[in-house]
């Protein structure tokens, strides 16, 4: 990850999430299957401690993909986090 992008705003640090431009459909999708472009896009992206922040699913009965992980009501789908998410680079 790149340290200098977590003192930028959301708005900033959005445009370098590997998901812009993904279906709401599928970032906010409560199966796998249908998630799997979005978890796959996790496992590439340099922002997911920031979305995870930004989000917090855990607090918010969030249903979707997150942080590199699938959310159903608020908590994280079990074995579903992606490779790399939430480590530093």
């Amino acid at each position: 990850m790149n340290p200098s992008l977590l003192a930028l705003p959301a708005e900033t640090w959005t445009r370098s999430a590997a998901c812009l431009g993904l279906p709401p459909e599928v970032v906010f999708a409560r199966q796998e299957q249908l998630a799997a472009p979005a978890l796959r896009a996790c496992a590439r992206c340099p922002v997911t401690r920031e979305c995870e922040a930004a989000v917090d699913p855990g607090a918010h009965w969030f249903d979707g993909v997150c942080g590199g992980r699938l959310w159903r009501n608020g908590r994280p789908v079990e074995g579903r986090r992606t490779r790399g998410a939430g480590t530093a680079a």
